[in-house]
């Protein structure tokens, strides 16, 4: 896989941005936090990203696949070159790692990155008229009977 192919895959995941930090390093983030990481000029390591804990310890046995520098620890692996895996499965691991790292993120800014929110939430928010008109009766009731009580 080519640097292009990999950022329009990467770009292709809903709410992901590219940016450039660390001098040379392309990073791809969703809500903020990196999922892959992958240098613009020749380096040791080609591309890194997050794995499944469990996937770690497989991952790293294979040819061409370290544990990542710096990044080992909170379970991201290192492609020491462009052909340590085949491109639909190298493919599915970003997606993974991509869905890892949304996993983590607030429950709003996950549900924005999906546009989508449970009408169910929308209306429980939202009382209906004769429930304002209900609890605002249940409020002035409260108010005036504290304001009574104050006074004796």
């Amino acid at each position: 896989m080519d640097l292009d192919a990999l950022r329009k895959l990467c770009l292709s995941f809903p709410g992901v941005t590219e940016q450039i930090q660390w001098g040379d390093a392309l990073l791809f983030k969703v809500g903020g936090k990196m999922f892959a990481v992958t240098n613009l000029e020749p380096a040791p390591v080609w591309l890194s990203f997050k794995v499944d804990p469990e996937l770690f310890p497989e991952l790293t046995e294979l040819p061409s696949i370290i544990p990542a520098p710096y990044l080992a620890r909170a379970k991201w692996v290192a492609l020491e070159s462009r052909d340590a895996l085949a491109l639909t499965e190298l493919a599915e691991l970003l997606r993974a790692s991509y869905d890892l790292v949304a996993a983590k993120l607030p429950r709003k800014t996950r549900e924005s990155l999906l546009n989508v929110k449970s009408p169910k939430r929308a209306l429980a928010k939202l009382p209906s008229k004769s429930h304002r008109a209900t609890q605002s009766k249940s409020q002035k009731l409260r108010k005036s009977s504290a304001k009574s009580k104050r006074r004796k």
